[in-house]
């Protein structure tokens, strides 16, 4: 119902930035859907990065917060995440999701509350 295609990533150097999008094709309504991104890396579990909910809150991880930035179009066909001063921490597969349980804006960096992913696009920070 929903299809999620993520791109923008690549390697970058410490103190970089990168901008990564998501292009959303839904045919429901994803009007009240909250979006976010998250990320994997090797070897660990994924986590949330950042989410806006379908009325603009946002939410971020501490470890991205103040660096990372999300936005969304006012039509819901796109989701993007700028990334500034990124670290070689910040190395991960990066997933676009679209969810519509999470009750709260606490709740929407939980992978649980999330029904639609992407494929990922790879983030690679050298330093």
């Amino acid at each position: 119902q929903v299809q999620l295609v993520e791109s923008g990533g690549g390697s970058v150097q410490a103190g970089g930035s990168l901008r990564l999008s998501c292009a959303i094709s839904a045919d429901i309504d994803t009007t009240y859907y909250h979006m976010s991104w998250f990320r994997q890396a090797a070897g660990m579990q994924r986590e949330g990065v950042a989410a806006i909910r379908w009325g603009g809150s946002t939410i971020y991880a501490d470890s991205v917060r103040g660096r990372f930035t999300i936005s969304k179009d006012d039509a819901r066909t796109t989701l993007w995440l700028q990334m500034n001063s990124l670290k070689p921490d910040d190395t991960a597969l990066y997933y676009c999701a679209v969810g519509h349980r999470a009750p709260a804006l606490s709740d929407h960096l939980y992978t649980t509350f999330y029904d639609y992913w992407g494929q990922g696009t790879q983030v690679t920070v050298s330093s």
